[in-house]
């Protein structure tokens, strides 16, 4: 069976929520633009809806075609959310980014650890904070969106024996980023990545979210 999710049968609620809208306004243009997505993309399957928000986020329904779902991610980030399992992010962009109610997961970000690490190595700041946070990781929730030394680090460290409970690996740009996240999607962890060059922050965070909204939905409290 290939690693890439099967579609799931029946079709995904239409229930809709977005637990970051602080206004009735912002709720208002977040259903309009969801709504444009679902009639664009489909709304059919788990991995549809966090391909609608990812384009939301970027401004293009060309992003779903590029978002790619391996070991059957969604339900993993979820089970990890249940634990109250930590994410951890490779930048504090992503950390900010990163929905923070109605969940008991704790957002960490490398760049506050490993700094004897950078110094001793010479190594990316983000790279040596997943270094330095190697006991955290197993069972986590590992969101990297602008770092892709720090996605080939984490591949490095799960092939040693490091086992997150999902990866969503979306680096943006033109050195490594497309190279890291191909290697992402050959290791026996559940993953949500990003073809190509393109991705980013806001993807990264819009997958993130997504799955957490699932969860916020399943747990009854939407």
């Amino acid at each position: 069976m290939s690693k890439e999710s099967s579609r799931h049968a029946g079709t995904t609620k239409n229930t809709y929520i977005d637990v970051g809208a602080d206004t009735q306004e912002g709720y208002a243009i977040s259903t309009k633009s969801r709504a444009l997505a679902r009639e664009a993309i489909g709304n059919e399957t788990p991995e549809d809806r966090v391909k609608q928000r990812c384009s939301i986020a970027v401004g293009d329904f060309a992003m779903a075609d590029l978002m790619r779902f391996t070991n059957n991610p969604i339900p993993a980030i979820i089970a990890a959310l249940k634990k109250g399992a930590p994410i951890i992010t490779d930048i504090r962009m992503v950390q900010i980014g990163i929905q923070k109610k109605r969940h008991r997961s704790e957002v960490l970000c490398a760049l506050d650890f490993g700094a004897e690490i950078v110094k001793e190595r010479g190594i990316t700041r983000s790279s040596a904070g997943f270094m330095a946070l190697k006991d955290r990781l197993p069972g986590s929730i590992v969101v990297i969106g602008n770092a892709p030394s720090a996605l080939l680090s984490l591949c490095e460290m799960v092939k040693n024996g490091v086992r997150p409970a999902a990866i969503i690996g979306a680096p943006v740009g033109f050195v490594n980023a497309a190279e890291s996240k191909a290697l992402l999607r050959t290791i026996d962890i559940p993953s949500i990545s990003s073809e190509g060059t393109r991705g980013g922050t806001p993807v990264a965070v819009a997958a993130a979210n997504e799955c957490i909204t699932m969860f916020i939905e399943e747990a009854g409290d939407a």
